[in-house]
């Protein structure tokens, strides 16, 4: 890469300043680089403290106008816990309790919080819900109800062992067909160029793919710009890191100093018109003295600059 991530530490506030404003109201979309929409999964947060008034706020220091919201992030707005009791032998009470909140939740209570992430200008365009497909139908329906009150417009779940790809494929495809709600399968280093050749996306048109570029570079299975060009009908978003490769050491590390091509990317996303989301997801180590705020806005710094370069 000819840029490095820390090159725009340095810069003005005002390289982003006309983007969003860190507080109170704030333009919806703000993050949309020459109809490049980079945001982040609020995963990223996970060193700070991350009830959803924290993750609101975070978002908007970040100056990023749209996100992949974990559920338990989400659920926090309903009052349920995402920390198990150190007790073991008080798990299942735990979860047990859980299931009660979730499948009595006022659907309300997430419009309401949609509302409120809208205000403040940061639009909630896909829900992150790792069980969904398993489980019964009333707490599938919860997560897509929850989806849609939210107003995301998909779930993201792990992409299934090909062995289960005939077991959750038609899950998942009876709630998004009903539901009127996309899933998309998140990748870590399991999939390769055929992966998605299977039967899994084949059950319904609303089964797509949440792309993660660099844990696909880090699996060294093929060009990942490739890989978006044969599935560009069927992927909804990208998740936005940058990995080195096996030879490499398979290394998740800061912007612009490992393997992934992602300005190459945002040129091909560019040139073709896809305005797939692409979301920042904080993997590397922090720096010493930096935190996740800090890293999640320096990420967002380097993607614009790339995708508004040329």
């Amino acid at each position: 890469m000819s840029m490095t991530r820390r090159s725009f530490l340095g810069a003005s506030a005002l390289a982003l300043g006309g983007c969003a404003t860190c507080c109170g109201k704030g333009p919806r979309h703000a993050s949309d680089y020459a109809g490049v929409q980079v945001g982040v999964i609020t995963y990223s947060y996970r060193s700070m403290p991350r009830d959803w008034r924290d993750v609101l706020r975070y978002v908007q220091e970040d100056r990023l106008g749209t996100i992949e919201l974990m559920g338990d992030d989400a659920e926090t707005y309903i009052g349920i816990p995402r920390t198990r009791p150190k007790d073991k032998s008080q798990w299942a009470a735990f979860a047990a309790q859980n299931e009660k909140l979730r499948l009595g939740a006022d659907m309300a209570k997430f419009a309401e919080m949609r509302r409120i992430f809208a205000d403040a200008g940061v639009d909630i365009h896909i829900v992150k819900f790792g069980s969904v497909g398993t489980g019964s139908d009333e707490i599938n329906d919860y997560y897509f109800n929850v989806a849609k009150a939210l107003g995301a417009r998909a779930i993201t779940r792990e992409v299934p062992a090909p062995k289960d790809f005939d077991v959750i494929g038609p899950r998942c495809a009876k709630f998004a067909d009903k539901h009127g709600v996309f899933v998309a399968f998140h990748n870590h280093t399991q999939i390769n160029s055929t992966t998605y050749d299977g039967s899994l996306l084949g059950y319904s048109e609303n089964l797509r793919i949440n792309f993660d570029v660099g844990h696909y570079v880090a699996a060294s299975v093929g060009d990942p710009l490739d890989f978006v060009r044969k599935y560009h009908d069927r992927i909804f978003s990208i998740h936005i890191k940058d990995r080195t490769t096996k030879e490499h050491g398979q290394k998740n590390l800061a912007f612009g100093t490992g393997d992934t091509p992602l300005y190459p990317l945002f040129d091909l996303l560019r040139g073709n018109g896809w305005d797939y989301p692409c979301d920042i997801e904080l993997e590397y180590a922090i720096p010493e003295g930096s935190d996740a705020v800090k890293e999640v806005l320096a990420c967002n710094k380097y993607c614009r600059s790339g995708i508004l370069r040329g």
